[in-house]
């Protein structure tokens, strides 16, 4: 599957769904709007890079000191 849906991103990533909305508002996470109705969609290869700049993000964190708590 190309797209999934706001909740099968949340599903992914093992967080709520509105934590994946503020993703998208934010702009951390692409989507795309289909039709008119508020229908979201979040490409896989978005998702993949999303999470592959976390894991960058998390080893620059803990490089410059940071904890894990």
């Amino acid at each position: 599957m190309r797209f999934l849906r706001l909740e099968d991103v949340a599903e992914e990533l093992n967080v709520k769904l509105p934590q994946v909305r503020a993703l998208v508002k934010s702009g951390e996470l692409k989507a795309i709007q289909i039709g008119g109705r508020g229908m979201w969609r979040v490409e896989r290869e978005a998702l993949e890079e999303y999470i592959q700049g976390r894991y960058a993000q998390a080893r620059e964190d803990l490089a410059q000191g940071s904890d894990l708590d």
